[in-house]
């Protein structure tokens, strides 16, 4: 596979392997983000592949050379934990960070690339329940309302604007308020499919909630009753399809993790099948549209699985990790020190 795999770790910074996986190669020292450091996400520039932005503990850090070299993005996001990324695939100058534990969690957005940040409202608490110290776990923009994004507190709420940042709602409740809402403040992550029709998927610690009229209605999928598992963490769109993965787990670490697809806007899923038993539960998804049938997936306690037929099976590659926190592969091909 022609490429670049990055693993994204906490405590090993970000791994890279530009020859499907034989070899891995760490941060290189002299870097503005240490080759141990914390990095929970990662974000390949739609428009070159070459360029990787990554959430770390220094603030957020960018690679120019597909990630054999990184330099800190000044910002006022400096020193915080960044925990979630999401570049607008209308205009990729535009960008959503999100912050959070041990840092204030906050919502951040740049329209020029990085040059300039505004921190966006609202004021999250500084501390919640369930987690202690909030983090937003989840930031997407809404590719059909061109105004549109989300982001999701860990725990702290479901949040929504159609101004691209300037105002935001919060629109989740308990089941007495909402009934037919999004009653678990507990967002682990949300996309957008444009359908028709346009499709909204939630995770939340235990559920799914899907809406398919931009947000006014939502019904809920109980992971527990249907998998025998109930820790949901995250869904993922297979690009340029309106296929969708979702990757849940008994637990957090967890022991086993299941992988699951869904052909039909998140209707009915389809369990994937593992050659090896995962450590553990999948955390993160990486996949690029140069090649959609091409996915990865990193479980908490570093297992890293590949898939080459759009999620429908996964074959676990020989590396293992320390904690993945996440996972992307871009067709650009590393080269210079450390690259091979």
């Amino acid at each position: 596979m022609e490429g670049t795999i990055l693993v994204a770790t906490a405590g090993q910074g970000v791994l890279s392997s530009a020859d499907d996986g034989r070899t891995w190669y760490r941060i290189p020292p002299g870097q503005e983000v240490e080759f141990d450091a914390v990095v929970r996400c990662l974000a390949v520039h739609p428009a070159d592949p070459q360029v990787i932005y990554a959430g770390a503990d220094v603030g957020l850090v960018r690679s120019d050379d597909t990630g054999v070299t990184w330099h800190r993005v000044d910002s006022p996001m400096n020193g915080m934990h960044i925990w979630s990324l999401a570049i607008d695939p209308d205009d990729p100058d535009r960008m959503l960070a999100g912050t959070g534990a041990p840092s204030r969690a906050a919502v951040f957005r740049t329209a020029d690339a990085g040059k300039s940040w505004d921190r966006l409202p609202p004021e999250i608490p500084e501390f919640c329940a369930g987690v202690n110290r909030p983090r937003i776990l989840t930031v997407a923009w809404d590719h059909v309302d061109t105004g549109g994004a989300w982001f999701g507190v860990e725990e702290g709420g479901l949040w929504r604007t159609h101004d691209r940042g300037d105002t935001w709602q919060r629109v989740d409740g308990t089941p007495a308020s909402l009934p037919d809402g999004v009653t678990n403040s507990d967002i682990h992550c949300i996309v957008v499919l444009a359908g028709p029709p346009k499709t909204i998927v939630v995770a939340v610690v235990n559920a799914l909630f899907v809406s398919q009229d931009d947000g006014r209605t939502w019904t809920r999928q109980d992971t527990r009753r249907k998998y025998g598992i109930y820790y949901t963490r995250l869904v993922m769109p297979i690009p340029g399809t309106d296929e969708l993965l979702l990757g849940i787990g008994d637990a957090t670490p967890g022991t086993m993790t299941k992988i699951l697809y869904s052909t039909d806007l998140a209707q009915t899923w389809t369990e994937a099948e593992l050659d090896t038993p995962a450590n553990s539960t999948v955390w993160a998804f990486g996949t690029h549209p140069a090649d959609p049938s091409t996915v990865f997936a990193g479980t908490k306690y570093g297992h890293l699985l590949r898939s080459t037929d759009a999620g429908r099976t996964w074959t676990k590659e020989w590396r293992e990790f320390p904690e993945i926190t996440d996972v992307a592969w871009t067709p650009a091909v590393a080269a210079g020190p450390g690259a091979h």
